[in-house]
């Protein structure tokens, strides 16, 4: 669309102070070019209408069911996700300026500031979407945005193992997991499913326990009866008003959780976390960055040594507050998730807690023992006996 043409339908909005409504766009966009058809004119006013109160041009992608990420590398480069990796669209933006205000008007809806100034912004728009802004000078190719959707649903732990996320007998195990009340992680990089996973695993939780979820940003969408969700608050532009993963995980414990789950555990808040799951909170979960199982006791040393605890201190809550791992991994090239291994924590004879294997889900979607299988084993009965 000629960015002059929309600059103009625009001012003719703004010298009336009206909301830009479906049919208001289209009057203005007749006062200002008279030889357009009723067909024009309607697609014309939906395109307007995105540039002007939804997304612009990236609005048909965010329609798209199976579209979990939009990403916006200046002007002329959009790529999306659809469960298959990154494709790049034919999706462009007029320009830089048209990127910027659309970045802004976004930001701006969401409560926060994007300018010069602050160059950036990490929010979350009505309806859940998560969104991330850089603008130049610090994104020197232009406007960068990240929008990450919200799944309508959970996906059911059958759709999971349809999409080979999960391989039949391995299904059983995590459901075990759930039953068992057993307190877990799961870990794996950005964009492996952890949050999709975790989701899925809590619907499985009995109609009768209350579930607490603390999160940054609202992802989690468990189908369950009794959610009670606890969200953080970004400061204000005078920097007042915050309210942090930390203190939410403490208000959390005062509610009476059967399950306290935590969306993804970052920062100090572990601690709090660790502290509940050694005094009679079962059943607590949540997600965590990390390459490797093996990499999570590390992981978690480090952030809860950021936020006081001694190392051998951050051990000895471990050992007693963790007990399994659930790994996931992003094949290269096709995006494809999967479940790769399931570890057990444990103490080692130097006092620190160890990531040791237990079970190994092979790419052909066989389940493999491993050392600690018979410490699982043990650990879900009779929930899951072990079946080799």
């Amino acid at each position: 669309m000629n960015s002059r043409f929309s600059e103009a339908v625009r001012g003719r909005l703004a010298e009336g102070g009206v909301e830009p409504t479906a049919g208001r766009v289209a009057v203005a966009l007749r006062a200002e070019e008279r030889l357009l058809g009723d067909r024009e004119v309607l697609a014309l006013t939906d395109e307007l209408r995105a540039e002007f109160v939804g997304a612009g041009p990236l609005e048909p992608l965010l329609r798209i069911p199976e579209v979990t990420d939009v990403l916006v590398n200046g002007p002329d480069e959009v790529w999306v996700d659809a469960g298959s990796g990154l494709v790049r669209t034919g999706t462009r933006f007029a320009d830089e300026a048209a990127l910027r205000r659309l970045a802004q008007r976004l930001t701006a809806a969401a409560g926060r500031r994007l300018d010069d100034a602050s160059p950036y912004a990490d929010a979350r728009l009505p309806g859940g979407v998560r969104l991330h802004a850089v603008l130049p000078p610090v994104a020197p190719t232009g406007t960068c945005l990240s929008l990450r959707l919200p799944r309508r649903r959970a996906f059911t732990l059958d759709e999971l193992v349809a999409t080979e996320t999960v391989p039949p007998a391995g299904a059983a195990l995590l459901s075990a997991l759930v039953k068992a009340r057993a307190a877990f992680l799961i870990s794996g990089g950005t964009g492996t499913g952890k949050t999709t996973l975790l989701s899925c695993l809590l619907g499985l939780a009995a109609d009768s326990e209350r579930l607490l979820l603390v999160e940054d940003s609202a992802e989690l969408s468990p189908d369950h009866p009794h959610v009670v969700r606890l969200e953080t608050r970004p400061p204000n532009v005078e920097g007042a008003g915050g309210v942090t993963l930390h203190q939410l995980v403490r208000q959390a414990l005062r509610m009476r959780p059967d399950r306290l789950v935590v969306g993804e555990v970052r920062g100090a808040e572990v601690v709090d976390l660790l502290s509940a799951l050694n005094t009679g909170h079962e059943g607590g979960c949540g997600t965590l960055h990390a390459n490797a199982a093996t990499d999570v006791p590390a992981r978690l040393e480090a952030l809860a040594c950021a936020a006081g605890l001694s190392r051998e201190a951050v051990h000895s809550q471990l050992a007693a507050a963790l007990d399994v791992v659930v790994h996931l991994v992003r094949a290269p090239g096709t995006g494809k998730r999967r479940v790769a291994e399931i570890c057990m924590l444990r103490r080692a004879s130097d006092g620190l807690v160890t990531a040791v294997p237990a079970v190994t889900f092979a790419p052909s979607g066989a389940l493999e023992p491993a050392e600690a299988a018979a410490a699982l084993s043990q650990l879900l009965h009779p929930h899951w006996p072990l079946p080799w």
